[in-house]
């Protein structure tokens, strides 16, 4: 080869070879981009972070600045969860799987074969979630369970005694134990639906699955041991239950919606007459001069003076809740300066408030300062902020926050109850009133979710879950066909967060069915008699974050001895199976003693499932059974109420209202059972956030038997410079021969 022939053979090699490198690039680079746009889409390295004892937080992806805990301005409450001491992460860590693909953020969690799940909101029609397909999706009624609902929480409770919360406040698909994987480390048998007669349309699901519409998202684990222990790690985290006022716990009458100043003061001046409680009073729509949109400005027709109408109520002990939506009126007094400050869509032509702006929060709550609690109201109605779709803001509006409308939607119950409360607890003063959307974040906030639904039945199954979603439900009464409905009714609402008729389409009263008032009057009577109880149990609500009402579920030792025995005993040898394979959505815990198994209308009969240990009849103190099944017939008059061995039950007299600050009250204490027992109440004034300064007394209640048989009762002396409003103290001992 001559020495041009050599160059150009050395020219074409190196191009060739600068090719084939080329080439070797550019594939290798293919492979690089490959595997960095799929590295999203693979699972995450996961690191869990322990934020409290036994609470632990991983953060996928890009978690989005505003969320469901932000909007509720939430803060643990440390010093509680410290005391619930640590405990081990309660799953499998190997068996979560995270991934961010296509802004999307995908959640699997283990579910093992036999684990039932709770939770994901207040659902009105079924307790156990696990089956459940769902978008928790904020919406009114909620009565299909499937995620639609007042309180779209996203927190879930294990029966193998743990919990899980997702932080977003976006609409979130679950899928509870539906779908399967074909990486199931538990999948299920594969079957032939020709010749296996066991066919199953639905197979076998090993997990919870959730997908977030956003490119990440912060995930919590709350750990137990118990399922009750995770459910008060998720309230404490979410700054504790609330301790609403004394005067909440007592009977509420939301009177006709274009009530006069005159027609209020009648009313409740024949509540006196007939000698029925009543604490506070319900203003609906026409005490404002319009609404729907509203102006948020009373009526000068119906109410010429409402500053000396409030004042005459407090008075007489009555205070004043009033109704509101928040769309503003063209023709409110603060459209012009709140306008710039407002949504591009509006509801019943009022415009929607940007609440997560200082601007429009300090002219609309500026209002509500002014006009209403400067002038002694003491509490909101807050309606309308949970849906229908034909009426809300739709989710193509825009707010100038630049919020979304869906996360508008799932926090705006929130704002405007942590916005409300907040003007009151300004002025060291306690409120307690309804709303109609809530979320996670919200535990702390002193509001009872109602709606405009009216089954009976779903109104217990809603109170029942209300405890896994750390929120408050009300089964108010606002009308009935027949006598006996009507005091069913009043006995449920009785045993709950907030004892209420809501009479602003019917206008009735306790004593409309004649035939049955003296047995109401019984009721509401009762309903103030348990106060002391109550508000301890509130009080544990705050300081331990144990639901006030709650699920059978929830009760130590039901949903264990269940799994223990469901395979091994027929129900008639085990009541205990009810509780794995028929969900218990008709009886419920209030409190830490009481066991409520309520009528409806048509039934005289019904069966009780007592969890273990004994339990005695809470009127006549006798014996009622020992983890069994029993069939009552309690008759019209009582709702049938069970109280566990050694329970301690606080009442005092059946006062008209609730005990003012420095009113001493005398208490009857009640003990059943056969165990010695110990017991605390809570006290503190009542009405004020002095207990955060440390203004509140736990007093030791302690019943013994002596030597001689008889049972002794003690209670604590008071504590120098703490409350003390217990005056004489008698004892009633209720299963003494």
């Amino acid at each position: 080869m001559n020495r041009f022939s050599w160059i150009k053979f050395s020219c074409a090699l190196s191009a060739f070879g600068e090719l084939y490198t080329n080439a070797i690039r550019v594939r290798l680079r293919i492979v690089v981009l490959f595997l960095v746009g799929s590295f999203s889409g693979l699972a995450q390295s996961q690191n869990w972070v322990e934020t409290a004892p036994g609470i632990w937080k991983l953060s996928v992806g890009k978690p989005e600045a505003y969320n469901l805990l932000t909007a509720a301005e939430s803060k643990p409450n440390t010093e509680a969860l410290t005391k619930l001491g640590k405990t081990g992460f309660p799953i499998a860590k190997d068996d979560i799987s995270v991934r961010v693909e296509g802004g999307k953020t995908y959640l699997r969690l283990p579910l093992d074969r036999g684990e039932q799940i709770f939770g994901f909101g207040l659902n009105f029609q079924t307790v156990h979630q696990r089956g459940k397909i769902l978008q928790l999706h904020m919406d009114h009624y909620g009565n299909k369970d499937n995620g639609r609902t007042h309180a779209p929480v996203p927190f879930y409770v294990s029966s193998k005694g743990y919990g899980v919360f997702v932080n977003s406040a976006r609409y979130i698909n679950v899928y509870a134990g539906t779908a399967v994987r074909q990486d199931s480390k538990n999948p299920p048998k594969v079957q032939d639906r020709n010749t296996d007669k066991t066919w199953e349309a639905r197979p076998y699901s090993d997990a919870v699955e959730m997908l977030v519409p956003a490119e990440g998202v912060d995930l919590y684990v709350f750990g137990g041991p118990t399922p009750m222990d995770a459910v008060r790690r998720f309230n404490l985290f979410n700054g504790g239950g609330c301790l609403p006022p004394r005067w909440g716990l007592g009977f509420t009458q939301r009177v006709n919606r274009l009530y006069s100043a005159d027609d209020v003061q009648k009313e409740a001046q024949e509540f006196e007459d007939r000698k029925y409680p009543l604490d506070f009073i319900g203003l609906e729509p026409g005490w404002q001069s319009k609404s729907y949109p509203c102006t948020f400005e009373w009526d000068k027709g119906r109410f010429p003076q409402p500053g000396l109408f409030v004042k005459t109520m407090l008075d007489r002990g009555i205070r004043i809740n009033l109704w509101t939506n928040p769309y503003v009126s063209p023709e409110a007094s603060i459209y012009p300066k709140i306008a710039p400050y407002t949504g591009s869509h509006t509801v019943w032509v009022g415009a929607v408030p940007d609440l997560t702006m200082p601007q429009a929060r300090e002219i609309f709550w500026g209002k509500f300062a002014s006009d209403h609690i400067d002038i002694g109201v003491s509490g909101y109605k807050i309606d309308e902020i949970d849906g229908y779709d034909f009426y809300l803001w739709p989710d193509v509006a825009t707010f100038p926050s630049g919020l979304s409308a869906e996360q508008m939607r799932q926090t705006y119950g929130l704002l405007v109850q942590k916005q409300s409360a907040d003007l009151f607890h300004q002025r060291n003063q306690r409120t307690y009133g309804l709303v109609r959307a809530s979320n996670a974040g919200g535990s702390s906030l002193p509001y009872v979710i109602y709606n405009d639904y009216y089954s009976h039945e779903d109104f217990i199954t809603a109170l029942i879950n209300s405890g896994f979603a750390g929120v408050l439900w009300t089964p108010e009464v606002r009308a009935s066909k027949t006598s006996e409905e009507w005091l069913r009714r009043f006995q449920t609402v009785c045993f709950s967060p907030m004892a209420m008729i809501n009479a602003w389409a019917s206008s009735t009263k306790p004593w409309s069915f004649p035939d049955v008032a003296e047995q109401i009057k019984e009721i509401a009577q009762l309903r103030m008699k348990m106060m002391p109880y109550w508000y301890t149990e509130f009080a544990k609500y705050h300081f331990e974050g144990t639901p006030p009402f709650r699920a059978m579920n929830l009760e130590d030792g039901f949903q264990t001895e269940a799994k223990k025995e469901v395979l091994t005993a027929s129900l008639e040898e085990n009541p205990y199976a009810e509780a794995v394979s028929k969900e218990i959505k008709d009886q419920y815990m209030a409190g830490e003693y009481l066991l409520v198994a309520p009528l409806f209308t048509g039934q005289t009969t019904r069966k009780v499932i007592l969890p273990k240990g004994k339990w005695y009849d809470f009127y006549t103190g006798k014996f009622a059974g020992d983890g069994e099944v029993i069939t009552v017939t309690p008759g019209l008059d009582k709702i049938p109420v069970y109280v566990k061995d050694g329970g301690i039950i606080p009442m005092m007299p059946p006062l008209l209202h609730a005990p003012k600050p420095d009113q001493k009250i005398d208490l009857e204490i009640r003990h059943y059972g056969e165990k010695p027992a110990q017991s605390r109440l809570y006290d503190d004034d009542g009405e004020t956030f002095n207990y955060e300064k440390g203004q509140y007394v736990w007093r030791i209640i302690t019943v013994e038997r002596q030597k001689n048989g008889q049972w002794k009762g003690l209670v604590s002396n008071p504590e120098k410079g703490k409350p003390d409003t217990i005056g004489k103290v008698t004892w009633r001992f209720m299963t003494s021969p």
